[in-house]
């Protein structure tokens, strides 16, 4: 019995001793059950800022509306910048009058070169009249020159037809003869001449060659490629006594009534 006790005195004994070796880290404040992260040291842990996420997603909004912005500014500003190129480009083609002036008015114009005072460039180009005309061939007399884009432009036709209307008033300010000059083919301008009933003459320049002699082409929506809308009078003596063209900048006409070409030409060989 002695023995029994003893042993058993002897295990309680280790009991403490074994905790107190384990010491206070190995005891459990929280109670039963608790794992090594639901102690205090857990609770340490620093807390999630207030609000970082509603930051987070206001910081990300204003991303995607700058990116918006670049897109938005990329189709707009390159298309733009297109635009202004091309602009730059036919305001050139449209403005190319070297030596040239302007006229404002209702109908305002630009005067190339060859210019009033200089001798008018000869020619000889089929008519839509049958055969060809040569300019020598109007020697001693007032002519009008009316050079004009062609069967691309009806307003240039009734141009035409607003002359051959006016005839009356065109011999009484000393004009014995309209002639028109484009680049389309002969035939082509015959059977518009037919189907309009026009009986002044309109020459076939196809090649520009006139044209280009007179820099008519310079002045037109077209650029280069076809003629504007130049009215030049020759006087019987051959020379250059005014020139008008309409068809470059700012307004780029193609029609304005024969009377108010008639005014800019008294205008013009008398300037006050």
């Amino acid at each position: 019995m002695s023995s029994g006790k003893s042993r058993a005195g002897q295990r309680q004994d280790r009991r403490p001793a074994a905790q107190a070796q384990r010491g206070p880290a190995a005891q459990r404040p929280g109670g039963p059950g608790l794992g090594p992260t639901d102690g205090p040291a857990a609770r340490r842990q620093p807390p999630q800022k207030a609000g970082s996420g509603a930051e987070r997603r206001t910081r990300l909004a204003a991303q995607r509306k700058a990116q918006a912005r670049r897109r938005i500014w990329l189709r707009i500003g390159i298309p733009a910048v297109a635009v202004a190129a091309v602009a730059a480009v036919l305001f050139a083609i449209f403005s190319n009058s070297a030596g040239s002036s302007s006229k404002a008015g209702a109908y305002p114009y630009q005067v190339g070169s060859p210019g009033q005072g200089q001798d008018a460039p000869g020619f000889n180009l089929a008519a839509s009249t049958g055969g060809s005309i040569s300019l020598s061939a109007y020697r001693g007399q007032t002519v009008l020159l009316f050079f004009q884009e062609g069967l691309t432009c009806q307003p240039c036709w009734d141009q035409i037809t607003d002359l051959q209307k006016h005839a009356a008033q065109l011999r009484a300010a000393g004009i014995s003869q309209v002639v028109s000059v484009t680049s389309d083919p002969v035939g082509a301008i015959t059977q518009k001449t037919h189907d309009m009933s026009l009986t002044i003459p309109v020459l076939s320049d196809p090649n520009l060659a006139v044209s280009q002699q007179y820099h008519a082409n310079s002045y037109g929506m077209m650029g280069s490629s076809r003629d504007g809308h130049t009215f030049i009078l020759l006087g019987p003596d051959g020379l250059i006594r005014w020139r008008a063209d309409y068809g470059g900048s700012p307004k780029y006409t193609m029609f304005l009534p024969t009377t108010s070409v008639l005014a800019d030409i008294k205008t013009g060989e008398h300037p006050s």
